[in-house]
C-alpha cells in the first residue's frame, strides 16, 4: 500500500549555528527524513492523527567540527524519534 505523506515543519529554530549552514542543515534534515519514513515506515502517531502541534525531538550532540549535513541528519533523527513516542 502506497502512502503520501506531507510534513509541514512550520518553525525550526537554529541557535548558534552560522547563517551560512541553515541552508545545508535544511536540507540534509530533509533528505534524512525522506529516507528514515521511506525504510522505516510512518510512524503510528502520525497515522493516528494528521496534526502535531509541538514536537519535542529531544537533545542532540554537535561539535565545533560537525559538518552542517551531519547536523541536519542528527536533528532529522532525533524528530523522527520523537514522533515514535
Amino acid at each position: 500500500m502506497d502512502m503520501t505523506l506531507e510534513l509541514h515543519i512550520e518553525e525550526l529554530i537554529l541557535s548558534g549555528f552560522a547563517m551560512s549552514d541553515r541552508h545545508t542543515i535544511s536540507t540534509a534534515l530533509q533528505q534524512e527524513l525522506h529516507r528514515l519514513f521511506s525504510e522505516q515506515g510512518v510512524p503510528r502517531s502520525l497515522m493516528q492523527s494528521s496534526d502535531v502541534p509541538h514536537l519535542n525531538g529531544g537533545e542532540i550532540q554537535v561539535t565545533a567540527t560537525m559538518p552542517p549535513q551531519a547536523i541536519g541528519v542528527q536533528i532529522a533523527q532525533s524528530l523522527y524519534g520523537g514522533f515514535q513516542q
